[in-house]
């Protein structure tokens, strides 16, 4: 036993010592030998940029025989510089990978429009609206030539997913990694993911599963985001010039994403979109339904922040109806849904809250009880189910915020929150599937080919 835990010692100290460059050299060791097919995502973002040029040093000097993939999942709407960075890396990388760029019609979320659900980049319905024109080069993937296993305006999700499905049959139906530019400090979501990931590759909480024989990679998740900008100074990479504009323009580094302006992260940003690119801005006006009004007003009362106050003659739950009668069918049905199954919860089944929470809602007449332990909390804290109505609003309850109310519903609503993360949702596979047959059905893939 005593040698066992010396030897775990000394393995801890080793790894403590070793910085995350040898680690990740140690990394793309192990792919190389447990893959035949290894691919890179790459967003036209620092993480994955620098990803994709570490993996291409590594792999010309230790493998130098073996075939790179280079995929690009294009959103058509994004900054001229992630454009001229994305070709860039396409023509100065010719001849030394195999280049797929992806331009086909995709169910994108977007969180700027009360009618919109989704919008799709690269409509072929809606050529005359593209944010810019289509890529031009041999390798270009759109409607002319989609790969096997897509289907019309498919989840952006499974594009990605399916992609790597076709590259493996396209590649000898071998051992197949996609490689993705990943970090545990981006978000505490993708924190937790690796950190509780249960089944791993040979145990390595970085790559997980995706089909038989398809796996995807995280090399770069315990790197910092100094480690990024370290390496690209080190190493003298080329990198996206929009980093800069958004040095330039004030941001902070947790600040800095490479990602759609329409998704629910990036409406704080878009204003920017003026600012540092109007003509690109001026087309992002018109190729989704509330992109200018969520610029204008993304920090005001008008979408929903906390500092909403509500309308005279209303409670809350009044309140939440009568926008609920204002939406289209499919999306108030899609909210009452969520609402619905919300409070079933918390009658039925409750949250865990902690004790100093749940003598809170004692102290202040919130009709509750126990029930039972919650598995889903570190602490095992007690269920609390509401025997009562649910309440109004839980303004006075100031230990949490992870409480049900109408006021916390009508956020959503106020937010274009479809998903109701802010009720902690996320959306399940039998969700997006229900969505996508209601679209199909009622016209939203009237002209699908």
């Amino acid at each position: 036993m005593e040698s066992t835990n010396k030897k775990s010692a000394n393995m801890v100290k080793e790894y403590q010592s070793q910085d995350v460059y040898e680690a990740l050299q140690e990394r793309f060791h192990f792919l190389f030998q447990e893959f035949e097919n290894i691919y890179i995502s790459f967003s036209g973002g620092k993480d994955s940029g620098l990803l994709l040029n570490l993996l291409l040093d590594f792999r010309d000097e230790y493998y130098p025989s073996r075939s790179i993939g280079l995929f690009h999942q294009d959103f058509e709407a994004q900054y001229t510089v992630t454009t001229e960075y994305v070709e860039r890396t396409f023509q100065r990388l010719q001849g030394k990978v195999e280049p797929y760029w992806v331009c086909l019609p995709m169910a994108t979320r977007t969180a700027l429009s009360s009618y919109e659900m989704y919008w799709y980049p690269w409509d072929d319905t809606k050529k005359e609206i593209w944010v810019r024109p289509m890529p031009e080069y041999p390798y270009v993937i759109n409607m002319d030539n989609p790969f096997t296993h897509y289907r019309y305006r498919m989840p952006q999700e499974d594009l990605a997913k399916q992609f790597s499905r076709f590259y493996r049959e396209t590649h000898g139906k071998k051992s197949t990694v996609c490689l993705l530019g990943m970090r545990a400090e981006e978000s505490l979501q993708r924190y937790s993911g690796f950190v509780n990931k249960k089944y791993g590759y040979q145990g390595e909480c970085w790559i997980s599963k995706q089909f038989k024989d398809v796996w995807c990679a995280s090399p770069l998740y315990d790197w910092q985001n100094s480690d990024v900008w370290a390496a690209n100074y080190k190493f003298g990479y080329d990198y996206n010039k929009l980093y800069d504009l958004y040095y330039m323009a004030g941001l902070k580094p947790s600040q800095m994403r490479v990602a759609s302006p329409f998704n629910d992260y990036a409406k704080d940003s878009l204003n920017l979109y003026r600012v540092i690119d109007p003509e690109i801005w001026t087309k992002l006006v018109g190729r989704v339904q509330g992109a200018n009004f969520a610029a204008v007003y993304s920090r005001t009362k008008a979408m929903g922040y906390r500092s909403i106050k509500l309308p005279e003659g209303h409670t809350w739950e009044s309140y939440t109806k009568f926008l609920l009668d204002t939406l289209p069918v499919k999306l108030r049905n899609n909210y009452v849904r969520k609402f619905r199954t919300s409070m079933r919860f918390w009658h039925e089944t409750g949250g865990g809250l902690p004790e100093e929470t749940i003598q809170e809602l004692i102290d202040h007449g919130y009709q509750i009880q126990r029930n039972g332990v919650s598995n889903y909390t570190i602490n095992k804290n007690s269920r609390i189910i509401f025997t009562g109505k649910i309440p109004d609003d839980t303004d006075d309850i100031k230990s949490t915020k992870d409480i049900p109310s109408w006021k916390r519903m009508c956020y959503c609503i106020l937010k274009n929150d479809h998903i109701c993360r802010f009720m902690g949702f996320g959306l399940s596979r039998k969700e997006q599937e229900q969505i996508e047959a209601i679209r199909r059905k009622y016209g939203g893939f009237a002209n699908e080919k």
